[in-house]
């Protein structure tokens, strides 16, 4: 990986790693169908207000944008109304580590769907490694017996398979499609199916009134899909899925990191030592095999 893409994925980490937060505090007032609907009015406007900067070609193939609105569904739209869903049942930092399982599944697709993804012995340490990481850092909660609701776990590992397969999509049906285009058409998609489906999962809508509320839903739509899905993208065509995925892995670190600084919560040795684990299997996966 360039210099440029492990920024990219710094920035990535962090845009995703903190929507668990933002997410479980705006679901204090509003549903989660709603969240999504409003989160991404907002990352479409960002979105479209960088494409009206930057003028890219718009896509005009009518593959390319089935192509588009596919994504729209699969890494978008049910994706992200099945981690807000869960969220209601489960902790934001439990979500979090169950989504960290996204390279697991993105690594397994791309290996039988492309030939420039393979698995290597390398790479399968690398992403057991990782997953061991994540594993010690909710050992804790495990040990101490904590029970968490099934459907709100079954449901946000739902979404790491819905992530898993839209990268390798992602990666086969986009190519040459400028990342901002692609996030703007798909994300149009998404919030145009989200909007169907509130009022009928929700409705009547209530809309929040509370500024933490708005606060939340701003840097869910500005940070964590607009500026989070620009460099997606780039990531995708850059380095690949697989090792796109290996992003999620730092989500668990970003989310209890955040927990320790802000919320004044316990900094015990799980936590470092998953850490440890999770920065390292990214430096494994990516590493040069000699």
């Amino acid at each position: 990986m360039k210099t440029k893409d492990w920024l990219a994925f710094a920035g990535l980490s962090l845009a995703w790693g903190s929507s668990f937060l933002w997410i479980k505090i705006a679901l204090e007032e509003i549903g989660p169908v709603l969240l999504v609907a409003l989160r991404l009015l907002v990352g479409l406007a960002g979105l479209a207000a960088v494409v009206a900067v930057r003028k890219p070609a718009m896509p005009r193939e009518g593959k390319l944008l089935r192509a588009l609105v596919v994504l729209g569904l699969i890494n978008v739209a049910v994706p992200f109304t099945l981690i807000s869903w869960g969220e209601v049942y489960i902790d934001s930092a439990v979500a979090s580590v169950l989504n960290s399982t996204v390279p697991l599944f993105a690594a397994v697709v791309a290996h039988f769907s492309l030939t420039d993804d393979k698995l290597s012995g390398r790479r399968i340490v690398g992403l057991l490694i990782g997953f061991a990481g994540v594993v010690l850092l909710m050992w804790r909660d495990l040990s101490a017996g904590v029970q968490v609701n099934l459907l709100g776990q079954g449901a946000v590992l739902l979404a790491a398979v819905f992530y898993g397969v839209a990268a390798v999509y992602a990666r086969k049906n986009t190519s040459g499609s400028p990342p901002m285009v692609t996030a703007l058409v798909q994300v149009a998609a998404a919030d145009a199916m989200i909007w169907i489906a509130a009022p009928i999962a929700e409705g009547p809508l209530v809309f929040p009134m509370l500024p933490l509320t708005w606060i939340a839903l701003l840097w869910l739509g500005l940070i964590g899909s607009c500026l989070a899905y620009l460099l997606y993208f780039y990531l995708v065509h850059s380095i690949g899925p697989s090792r796109m995925a290996m992003v999620t892995y730092v989500f668990p670190v970003v989310g209890v990191t955040l927990g320790v600084l802000f919320l004044g919560e316990a900094l015990y040795w799980q936590l470092i030592a998953g850490a440890a684990l999770v920065i390292g299997s990214v430096g494994i996966v990516n590493s040069r095999q000699k």
